[in-house]
């Protein structure tokens, strides 16, 4: 297996983000994972207008995510932020009338090339945010999975947060559900020593 290594996403990764999403069709109905963030005028307008507001969040801070490199080329990543940056979670109702605490951080996409999926990446991708997080402080961190029972789905393009057990490995704890097939999980993330 090749040498992977994380990098945050920053004004000067942001074209290896780029390249990552324009092979692989701009992220679903190439929204350029933008899906998550507060409303505004250049949201869901085409590809080119979310692309733009996507580098635009980038270059104020106002959006974070992992990116996995093999050599010089992203091949994964796991967009995380704090619940201000990142409001327009799924099934936000239900989570709002079910949440006990709202956390400091939450993971709400990850994405794999095409033709590397099933080797591991996604779990990279999601572990690289959690050293980002642990990095500028730590804190209480949520994702949202797909609770698949612990069945591998053959088609796994459709999982835009991973899946329950994957998060499990990677330390989470379940919580509860968040609509039919997804689930909210929770880690506690200390922060990296000297913060």
């Amino acid at each position: 297996m090749p040498d992977f290594k994380i990098k945050a996403l920053t004004p000067e990764t942001f074209d290896d983000f780029a390249g990552l999403l324009e092979r692989n069709g701009g992220m679903f109905a190439s929204c350029w994972c933008t899906k998550f963030h507060p409303d505004c005028a250049e949201k869901g307008q085409s590809a080119e207008a979310n692309r733009a507001l996507k580098q635009r969040l980038v270059a104020e801070g106002a959006a974070h995510a992992a990116l996995v490199y093999v050599g010089d080329r992203a091949v994964a990543w796991a967009q995380y932020g704090s619940p201000e940056e990142l409001p327009s979670i799924q099934h936000r109702k239900e989570y709002l009338a079910t949440a006990e605490r709202i956390p400091d951080y939450r993971i709400t996409c990850i994405q794999v090339e095409r033709g590397l999926r099933g080797q591991g990446l996604a779990a990279m991708a999601l572990r690289g945010a959690v050293e980002l997080i642990a990095q500028v402080g730590g804190g209480l961190v949520e994702g949202y999975p797909h609770d698949t029972g612990g069945v591998r789905k053959k088609n796994s393009s459709f999982l835009y947060n991973g899946t329950r057990t994957m998060y499990e490995r990677e330390g989470f704890t379940y919580d509860r559900p968040k609509g039919q097939v997804n689930c909210v999980m929770v880690r506690r993330v200390a922060p990296t020593a000297g913060d």
